[in-house]
């Protein structure tokens, strides 16, 4: 997947944009800027405020402040002209249970005043085939999955070519197998020139699938921009595995190592940002050189301690996160 430039235009931009419920401000001042061909993962916790941004686009409810351009075209003043443009699958799909999947999508695709109506049977089968429900196409939709229903409310918003595509927690209720299958279907939208804007609280499927992240924590925008300097922007942590981790412990402590922890032979730290204080009774003393890493495994060492793997591993979208917020992630969830 080809990655948008830093100036590729924007497909969806947000000026202060905020929402107010009952004196609770829901969104609070988001600047959000989407690059067209980018894959953008809005990430939050649960109750961050990112459906409720995704509604505010749509054009479901009005800011409470603020301004929201999508395909170039404030919303929802221009919704009707947007709106075509766009496929969209937020809070899960809204399916007549006494129909048929197929049906179902029948009844969407006659709901567009665009779609013609002679090629309605090939788009229907087209997009059940991409969501891998063509077996379960005459199955009634009520005897569904949750994963099923959330396959079929995805191939709703394929019915017809969009120059956008909003998914609201696409892989909600699917089994590892249907995550990866939806994973790839995004990227070969992006590969055909869609641009996907991807909501989700799952850190991993983010940092599988998506080019550009922007990070909400209780309403606000903490950061943006693309994965990798997300990821790059944190520090890795530092990662022993040896057979005598109490000693191990015990000289990266000396060494000024902090958030010391082990699991099995595997020994992790946080290294210190800057050299340790060298301040003492007598007064200061010349200033320490920062940690290197190869002294560092040269102290294990020479202390005894038997080094079969020593490295620093690479900072994960999680890492980022808790980083930004100060807080942890939930990523099963």
């Amino acid at each position: 997947m080809e990655e948008p430039s830093a100036a590729a235009e924007a497909v969806i931009e947000t000026r202060g944009l905020s929402k107010r419920y009952r004196g609770t401000l829901a969104v609070d001042g988001l600047d959000l800027r989407v690059p067209s061909g980018s894959v953008f993962g809005f990430l939050g916790p649960n109750g961050s405020g990112k459906t409720t941004t995704i509604r505010m686009l749509m054009g479901l409810i009005e800011p409470t402040a603020g301004t929201a351009r999508v395909l170039g075209r404030p919303m929802p003043r221009a919704g009707r002209t947007v709106l075509p443009k766009v496929g969209a699958l937020i809070e899960g799909p809204a399916l007549y249970g006494f129909l048929s999947g197929r049906d179902n999508l029948v009844r969407y695709d006659s709901a567009d005043p665009t779609a013609d109506p002679r090629t309605r049977a090939a788009r229907v089968g087209n997009a059940l085939d991409r969501v891998g429900l063509a077996a379960a196409a005459g199955k009634k939709a009520r005897a569904y999955s949750l994963g099923m229903k959330q396959r079929l409310g995805l191939a709703s918003a394929l019915l017809q070519p969009r120059e956008l595509l909003v998914l609201d927690e696409p892989t909600n209720g699917l089994d590892p197998q249907g995550m990866r299958e939806i994973r790839s279907l995004i990227r070969e939208l992006a590969h055909d020139g869609t641009t996907v804007f991807l909501s989700s609280h799952l850190l991993d499927e983010i940092e599988q699938v998506c080019s550009h992240v922007a990070v909400m924590a209780r309403g606000r925008l903490i950061t943006q921009g693309t994965v990798a300097e997300l990821a790059a922007g944190t520090r890795g942590r530092l990662a022993v595995t040896t057979p005598d981790p109490a000693d191990a412990v015990r000289i990266l402590k000396e060494h000024g190592v902090t958030d010391l922890t082990v699991l099995d032979d595997k020994v992790t730290g946080e290294l210190p940002a800057d050299p340790p204080d060298t301040t003492t009774s007598a007064g200061p003393v010349t200033p320490a050189e920062p940690l290197d890493l190869a002294d560092l495994n040269a102290a294990l060492v020479a202390a005894g301690v038997r080094v079969r793997g020593f490295g620093v591993e690479r900072a994960s979208l999680e890492d980022a996160f808790v980083a930004l917020t100060g807080e942890g992630f939930d990523v099963a969830g």
